[in-house]
């Protein structure tokens, strides 16, 4: 059952949105979709960010987290330690990219739009204060917070809204920090495999990363792995939005195949996922 959503804060806290702000937009974005292959001839991207809630303890169980090189690039350029720093990550999600900016000491409030993610999220991170809404509509207050964080979640905005508000809510000196996990291609089997997938959706290309002209983004790229049962690797797949939007038969058919093609590469049945991690970060 999703519980029910928080009280609203008081005017004034963190929380609380400025004087025509307006509450937070409906639901209509996922949180931390990686590389997703389908924009434009694969599956909607409204369907794909409202697929997220019925698969949230999937996507909570299975995707990757970021390596503690990111969080180091982020202190690195916004000038200041996390320990201490108030931070809204947006379009948390289940809590993946949150719960580490909490592990390095931020002082940090997830904002996400999703009832089932939020769910998620409320389970397995009770100590993490959660409230709802989206990067285009911030339930936040004004000057409130030293960072902005979306961990591959800012694609679902409309910068031309999700820029103004992020200049809302940052203290001056503040920073918007973006940042998405890609598969690294530069692996001959992950190559294949994201060339595999575009093929099954009839789509080359990802959901729109553009980066706001107007703010003078600094970029880091990190690079990291994890080692995990091929079970979990193809489990991790079928968490990705486009294979949600398809449903299961579809999905199914793809995770076989993959399965066939993996085993031989992966005698002992543990997949090495190597990823970039590529953060963008601007001073607003």
């Amino acid at each position: 059952m999703t519980p029910a959503p928080p009280p609203v804060p008081a005017p004034g806290s963190p929380t609380a949105p400025e004087s025509g702000a307006g509450s937070p937009a409906a639901p209509e974005a996922g949180a931390e979709p990686g590389a997703e292959p389908g924009a434009g001839t694969g599956p909607d991207p409204r369907s794909r960010a409202r697929a997220f809630d019925g698969a949230a303890a999937l996507y909570a169980a299975y995707r990757p987290g970021y390596p503690g090189g990111l969080f180091d690039a982020v202190e690195e350029l916004a000038g200041r330690p996390l320990r201490g720093a108030r931070v809204a990550d947006i379009g948390a999600g289940t809590g993946v990219g949150t719960a580490l900016l909490h592990t390095r000491g931020a002082r940090v409030l997830a904002v996400e739009p999703g009832g089932g993610m939020a769910a998620e999220f409320r389970r397995a991170h009770p100590h993490i204060p959660l409230v709802s809404g989206d990067g285009n509509r911030l339930p936040l207050a004004g000057s409130a917070f030293d960072l902005l964080t979306y961990a591959q979640a800012w694609h679902w905005t409309d910068p031309v809204r999700a820029v103004p508000e992020a200049r809302r809510v940052l203290r001056p000196g503040g920073a918007l920090a973006l940042w998405w996990n890609d598969p690294d291609t530069a692996v001959d089997w992950i190559a294949g495999q994201e060339a595999r997938i575009r093929g099954f959706f009839h789509a080359d290309v990802a959901l729109s990363r553009a980066l706001p002209a107007e703010l003078a983004f600094a970029t880091r790229a990190v690079r990291w792995s994890r080692r995990i049962p091929l079970e979990a690797h193809l489990a991790n797949l079928a968490s990705h939005s486009p294979f949600l939007v398809v449903g299961p038969d579809r999905t199914r058919e793809f995770v076989d195949a993959e399965r066939a093609l993996l085993d031989p590469l992966f005698p002992d049945g543990t997949v090495e996922e190597r990823y970039v991690t590529t953060l963008s970060l601007a001073r607003v």
